[in-house]
């Protein structure tokens, strides 16, 4: 009898763990949509900059940027040094249009112990910056700078990603980064489930095309 046993756990039991885990990806590690098609976003994008087929991180310094700055570096330490060499992660903080002082400097903060190289600065004017805004359709508004605590999903098809039955807030559309609780956990949570998903995702075609 113990034999059986001991033959359970070594055998079957990691095999039930296996199959939980990853039916639990599939069917329950989706970020739920909260906007479809945020087409317009192409109208921003810049030989350096696209949003189509990216995972992207939007944030809005606006014209408040050593103040914005502060709060993302809350962001840098908890979601962008651990995730930036992922393929097709990306940030893009839209700024003002006399922001090429700061953008360098930030940069260089950054590189001193990470890799700036995929935080990436869109810089609009002021009525842009509010329709960028604006065409997220979230709960939220900019500050009369035209700058934001607040960081946006944006998956690689463009929809607004978020949650749709926070504990806190009910409808979550972006994550305030000034609050590093939020961040290190309802962030980094839902940044992990919508890198997994398209892991999964990608898993899954390859799987598909090996047997084809």
């Amino acid at each position: 009898m113990k034999k059986y046993i001991v033959l359970t756990v070594l055998f079957v039991l990691p095999l039930v763990a296996y199959l939980f885990f990853s039916s639990g990806i599939n069917s329950f590690g989706k970020l739920p949509v909260l906007n479809e098609d945020l087409s317009v976003l192409k109208t921003f994008e810049t030989e350096e900059i696209t949003f189509d087929n990216k995972i992207t991180i939007l944030t809005f310094f606006g014209n408040d940027f050593n103040i914005k700055k502060v709060h993302a570096f809350n962001m840098k330490e908890k979601i962008y040094d651990r995730y930036h060499e992922f393929d097709d992660f990306q940030v893009v903080t839209v700024t003002g249009l006399d922001s090429e002082e700061n953008i360098e400097t930030f940069k260089n903060e950054i590189n001193s112990t990470s890799d700036a190289s995929e935080w990436l600065f869109l810089k609009l004017e002021d009525e842009k910056i509010q329709d960028l805004f604006n065409s997220l359709d979230s709960d939220l508004k900019l500050d009369d700078k035209l700058s934001s605590n607040y960081a946006f999903i944006i998956d690689k098809k463009m929809n607004l990603r978020g949650r749709s039955d926070d504990e806190d807030e009910g409808t979550k559309y972006a994550y305030d980064l000034s609050n590093i609780k939020e961040v290190s956990d309802k962030m980094n949570d839902d940044v992990k489930i919508i890198l997994a998903e398209y892991r999964f995702a990608l898993k899954k075609n390859n799987a598909q095309r090996q047997k084809n």
